[in-house]
């Protein structure tokens, strides 16, 4: 795997703190320029893995059949062995079983069915916002952003409401951290919470179904059988895991975005961009989730390197919405930016399920914003989580001026 030396400065990026505590976007400039796809050598702790950081490059890889993700699809996971959820987990599977799989997940998040869902995320949003905007100060990351998917995923599920708060707990462990010395020991526990709190939840919904997914996923055909309980559950964990932690960052990212950028606020606000366009930068701009995982299952070659059977493939989603070869001048915010072909949401077979939901959610935010707010200003340092997979703040002391 010899390779001439990189130019800039190495970065270890299975190393939570690295995202916290660097300019990555230059890093990833340099990288994009110099050595797109090179070997990340290994650590006393893992194996060394590809890393891949073009636009082009990545988006070909996500339709690539020799790629798969039945190992994983999250490095830190891949680097310790073959996922335990791998072929039952739709974000896990490959080929027919994932088809099948997404097309019979497909049906719960259709925006038909997902139009009182949506109504609901606009009420929930309007009755924070309004809140802490009479309150005046207030950390937007807890009072706000934890709150409205978090509960939207929670209303598709039926997840009762004193469940709610531990879920979250466990949810913000699985993949992150608000500590810089956060062990794997604590993700994983974090992770195994969640799937035996569903499983639980599956069998009493077999036993009792009603109109929510879980209902759903117990009581529907799947390859000629019902889907185990086992399977149920690190279903409903994916969705979880999905649906709360990209949205609830990207609303963070949003706020932050938009303090830190006055004039795509008065713009924003005087209705100068459409919600639209400016719901698909600040998610192009967030970037929640930063890499997605791949074993290669053959061999082939991808920026002129040799990729070999069994080798580990990362797809850098940060540096691809990033490429200067895409998108003009990609560390300024433009809220009218257009054509706006981000990679946030993935790509081909495997296009996240929940991005009208993410995008509703986001929307229903930026409305009430303009709707509620005048002038919004930092109150004190935001808090960075810490995490190799997902990047944003833990806490956000925002002060809302009213309109």
């Amino acid at each position: 795997m010899s390779q001439p030396a990189l130019h800039v400065r190495s970065l270890d990026l299975t190393d939570p703190a690295t995202f916290a505590e660097n300019d990555v976007h230059e890093f990833w400039r340099e990288v994009r320029a110099r050595r797109p796809v090179h070997w990340h050598e290994p650590t006393d702790r893992n194996p060394g893995f590809w890393v891949v950081s073009r636009y082009a490059d990545i988006q070909a890889l996500f339709h690539h059949s020799a790629l798969s993700s039945a190992r994983g699809n999250v490095l830190d996971v891949v680097l310790r062995g073959d996922d335990s959820a791998g072929g039952s987990m739709l974000a896990v599977t490959d080929g027919a079983r994932h088809r099948s799989l997404r097309n019979l997940m497909f049906t719960a998040f259709t925006p038909r069915v997902l139009g009182e869902v949506v109504e609901k995320v606009r009420q929930r949003t309007d009755e924070l916002m309004s809140a802490v905007v009479e309150e005046g100060t207030c950390d937007f990351a807890a009072e706000v952003a934890e709150k409205i998917p978090m509960n939207t995923i929670c209303d598709l599920l039926s997840i009762p409401a004193a469940d709610r708060a531990q879920l979250l707990q466990w949810n913000k462990m699985a993949l992150s951290s608000d500590r810089a010395d956060s062990s794997q020991l604590d993700a994983i526990g974090a992770r195994n919470e969640i799937v035996l709190y569903f499983m639980e939840l599956a069998e009493e919904r077999r036993d009792h179904p009603g109109s929510d997914v879980i209902s759903m996923l117990a009581t529907a055909e799947f390859e000629g059988r019902r889907l185990t309980v086992e399977e149920m559950a690190v279903n409903c964990y994916s969705l979880i895991l999905g649906g709360d932690e990209t949205s609830r960052l990207s609303a963070i990212c949003a706020v932050l975005s938009l303090i830190e950028n006055p004039d795509q606020w008065q713009a924003l606000r005087a209705g100068e961009v459409s919600l639209d366009t400016a719901v698909e930068e600040i998610i192009r701009w967030a970037t929640p989730g930063i890499h997605l995982a791949r074993t290669a299952v053959e061999d082939f070659e991808v920026g002129g390197q040799r990729i070999h059977d069994g080798d580990i493939v990362t797809l850098w989603n940060i540096s691809a919405n990033n490429d200067e070869s895409v998108f003009d001048q990609p560390r300024r915010l433009d809220l009218s930016r257009t054509p706006n072909r981000h990679l946030s949401f993935g790509h081909g077979p495997h296009y996240c399920l929940g991005a009208f939901l993410g995008r509703a959610e986001l929307r229903a935010l930026l409305s009430a914003l303009v709707d509620k707010v005048a002038r919004m200003e930092l109150r004190g340092t935001p808090r960075p989580l810490y995490s190799n997979f997902l990047t944003g703040y833990e806490s956000l002391p925002v002060r809302f001026e009213s309109r």
